[in-house]
């Protein structure tokens, strides 16, 4: 079952872009965003005993600074809340304030908002300190609703401090990785490139040979990796189960000589990968020629999303439209067919439109 603080900020969400081009100033943006966000929490923004709106205090020679909102469980400090005007770029966002208040209460949960984005942050880097980067960020106009749960020990009626302080570890550590994957993803490094070669060839010297070639090959491997996993992922369940499943065949020769290699495989699975999105999977097929490879709905050249001239000097690939017009570009590798992914998945989503009858096929 739905935690009510989820729905409550999922339904925040959904009202966000009617209202967030009248959120001309802070004071509206507070108002309509960011106190019904606390709320949503579990807190009570009324009463003063749980949310203090405009909290004062002296902070070493600053006097009378205030920061927008303190929310407090009993008589301690528990987060520190700065509000922005909608329109505010957070990356570029003042937060001397929320940094000196940090140092000085007992709070260890600061949030700042813009009231569509939420950054959350503590100390992880030093006691005491806030960190410069936050452990959680929550964007109402581009909800990831799987973020959701980690906010439960934030949650007035779950609330747990040392919970929520472990949840920002385990998430500081999961954005390290990512920022590592991601940029090995897009230029391997010849350390991570080592590392994979130790592991696939253990009893081999990481040669100079190795140090030159071996940095692409676990680029494109990784790459088509994800392909391969995206598709698995957003592979639908069959809604008409009296359509044939076409798998997928190894490199063959066929009686006519026809060989189907390596290259062009690689080809159809990140087609099928990328129009696998807004086409069901098992419709997508192939059918090698002398010439080239078609990748083909439902398995006929009536209905044909592109070519591959894998076989020529120059490899390029061919792309149809809806009025079955092919048109060319050349690539130099296979990677290179995902520049071309809005007109892939645009053909798809044509034949993903069609319905099939016994003679013909007629739009939806």
């Amino acid at each position: 079952m739905t935690q009510p603080y989820i729905e409550k900020i999922k339904a925040l969400a959904e009202r966000a872009p009617k209202i967030v081009a009248h959120l001309q100033t802070e004071e509206a943006t507070k108002n309509a965003m960011v106190m019904p966000f606390i709320a949503a929490l579990g807190y009570d923004v009324f009463n003063p005993l749980e949310v203090v709106p405009e909290f004062t205090a002296d902070v070493g020679t600053k006097k009378g600074e205030k920061v927008d909102y303190v929310v407090k469980r009993g008589e301690e400090i528990v987060m520190l809340v700065e509000a922005k005007q909608a329109a505010t770029d957070l990356g570029k966002a003042q937060m001397s304030q929320l940094f000196r208040y940090f140092s000085v209460t007992k709070a260890k949960i600061a949030l700042l908002t813009n009231g569509i984005v939420y950054r959350f942050y503590t100390d992880l880097d030093e006691p005491n300190k806030m960190d410069s980067k936050p452990f959680l960020e929550i964007d109402l106009s581009n909800l990831n609703q799987d973020v959701l749960p980690e906010l439960e020990h934030l949650v007035r009626d779950t609330f747990s401090l040392s919970s929520m302080l472990g949840t920002a570890l385990k998430l500081k550590y999961l954005q390290g990785i990512r920022r590592v994957l991601d940029s090995e993803l897009t230029e391997t490094s010849e350390e991570f490139a080592k590392f994979i070669f130790s592991k696939a060839n253990p009893n081999m010297r990481f040669a100079q040979s190795a140090r030159e070639k071996y940095p692409a090959l676990v680029n494109r491997a990784f790459k088509l990796l994800v392909a391969d996993k995206v598709a698995e992922l957003t592979r639908p369940v069959p809604e008409a189960p009296e359509q044939p499943e076409v798998t997928e065949m190894p490199p063959s020769v066929t009686e006519d000589g026809i060989v189907t290699t390596e290259d062009e495989l690689e080809g159809f699975r990140v087609v099928k990968a990328i129009t696998c999105s807004v086409l069901q999977a098992s419709r997508i097929a192939y059918r090698d020629s002398q010439r080239h490879f078609s990748v083909l709905v439902d398995g006929t050249n009536r209905r044909q999303i592109c070519k591959l001239y894998f076989n020529e000097p120059q490899k390029c690939i061919g792309i149809f439209d809806e009025s079955k017009n092919e048109t060319k570009h050349a690539i130099d590798v296979i990677d290179d067919i995902y520049k071309y992914k809005e007109q892939l998945q645009a053909i798809a989503r044509y034949y993903a439109t069609q319905v099939t009858t016994k003679n013909k096929v007629v739009s939806e």
